[in-house]
């Protein structure tokens, strides 16, 4: 009988002391949980290198747009240089090119200068022409012309048939010459002198069709029964 209180004292204390403990864990969880020792500088360094990854990267970033833009530079100092280059041709182009026109125009003042002069000289000449032909030319050729008609002869061809004949006489001698070999270039041969040319004497034709007034051309060729006529004369 008297055991049976003695177990009971003896669960109760260790119930008692159970519960102590049970509640001392509980209170211990449920505060923070402080670091002590070495567990602060790792805390610290961990921090130290996450900041410093991304400072690097930053930097590798902004080391990038550099070089990137360094290259750039480099491209369009390069293209700088070489539209200077043409730039300095171009202008050395346009230069010679004005100094050509500046030229130019002077000559072409020149050839204005000289055609004014020219014409007026020209002018001068039509007026002199035209006073002449209408004045004293006309006095005397009626006077040449009356005479001519007393003595029985035609009267001389008007001024504007005078002028057309020299005119074609000129041509005429301007053709023939130019047809003509140089004395350079004429080969040296002992043959004679070649007959002119088929063409050339076609165009001799009009001139002497002209010295001839009023005949009319021969015809070309061998008349016919000239052989005929020579046997029967021999």
């Amino acid at each position: 009988m008297q055991q049976q209180p003695l177990l009971q004292q003896h669960q109760h204390a260790v119930n008692s002391a159970a519960t102590a403990s049970g509640s001392n864990v509980q209170n211990n969880s449920g505060g923070p949980l402080v670091a002590t020792g070495d567990w602060t500088k790792d805390l610290v360094q961990l921090a130290k290198q996450a900041e410093l990854k991304k400072h690097a990267l930053t930097l590798q970033l902004h080391t990038a747009h550099i070089l990137s833009a360094h290259a750039t530079l480099e491209q369009k100092s390069k293209a700088i240089q070489d539209i200077k280059e043409q730039k300095n041709k171009l202008d050395s182009e346009r230069a010679r090119l004005l100094k050509a026109l500046q030229e130019v125009n002077a000559d072409r003042d020149k050839a204005d200068l000289a055609e004014g002069t020219m014409q007026r000289e020209c002018e001068g000449l039509r007026a002199k022409i035209q006073q002449l032909s209408e004045g004293e030319y006309a006095i005397a050729k009626n006077d040449v012309d009356r005479l001519r008609g007393d003595l029985g002869e035609p009267p001389l061809p008007s001024l504007q048939q005078t002028l057309e004949e020299r005119t074609a006489q000129y041509l005429t001698e301007r053709r023939l010459n130019g047809n003509e070999p140089t004395p350079d270039n004429q080969p040296v041969s002992n043959h004679s002198t070649p007959a002119p040319s088929a063409s050339t004497a076609k165009r001799s034709a009009p001139a002497e069709g002209s010295q001839q007034d009023g005949q009319l051309k021969r015809p070309r060729g061998r008349p016919k029964g000239s052989k005929n006529k020579k046997n029967l004369t021999s």
